[in-house]
Parts: structure tokens; sequence; C-alpha cells
């Protein structure tokens, strides 16, 4: 049988399996805010709700409706994820900031260039978004 790599969902140029599935998977943690980012929108493409919820943090976890988060990233089509820039946010931080542009189309084909400003918290050893702006 021929095993197909799939390129990670995030544009890292790294497979999924190496790349974040592992953190989806709870086989390990992200190590740095930007890689949170990179698993959460990887999370939107594969509909990871628990995942999306889970890595939310406990102070803005209860915006966010499930139902809500399952629809949008099933009709969605996750196209491409940017990085434009990271502030903090590595191992030895406790805050870090990542701005990031996210294509994806709607149901009705229309294609949406979603352009973030995200907060993320490190507690307990963990990264946690925040808000994003």
């Amino acid at each position: 049988s021929i095993f197909i790599m799939l390129t990670c969902y995030c544009c890292s140029g790294r497979s999924f399996e190496e790349c974040c599935k592992p953190i989806l998977d709870g086989v390990r943690k992200a190590s740095t805010s930007e890689e949170l980012m990179r698993s959460r929108y990887s999370a939107y493409a594969t509909a990871s709700v628990s995942y999306i919820l889970r890595t939310t943090h406990v102070s803005t976890r209860k915006l966010y409706d499930p139902g809500v988060i399952e629809n949008w990233a099933k009709t969605s089509k996750w196209l491409r994820l940017q990085i434009i820039s990271t502030k903090k946010g590595r191992p030895e931080d406790t805050e870090g900031f990542v701005e990031f542009k996210a294509t994806y189309q709607t149901p009705d084909n229309k294609m949406v260039l979603h352009h973030e400003h995200s907060r993320f918290l490190k507690e307990n050893g963990e990264w946690f978004f925040v808000e994003g702006k």
C-alpha cells in the first residue's frame, strides 16, 4: 500500500504526522505560542472542536460555542495560514503574541482572509489562546 504524507494544514511545510498531529492528539504540548497557533489552525481544518476549546484560556472559553465552532470548522475550506509576526511566546516566556492571516472559503464559495493579532498565556507549562483582535 502507498502511504501518502499529508502536508500539515498549518503550512509549515512539514508533514501533519510530525507537525501538528502529535499536539492535537495530546502526545506533546505546543512549546511556543506560534506552535499553539499553528495547531489551533490545524484543529479548525480537522474540526477538532475539543482541542480548540481545551486550548482556549479558561477566562475566555465560555465565550465560544462548541456547535458554532464545529459548524464553522466543517463548512469552511481551510486554505492557508501565514504567520506575519511573533512577539515573545518562546518556551521560557509566559505570554506571547502572534499576528497571522488565515485564508478560508465559505460554503457559498466566498474567499475570506482573516487577519488577527492573537494573545497567548502560558500556565503550568501549557500555552493557551486568550483573545484575538
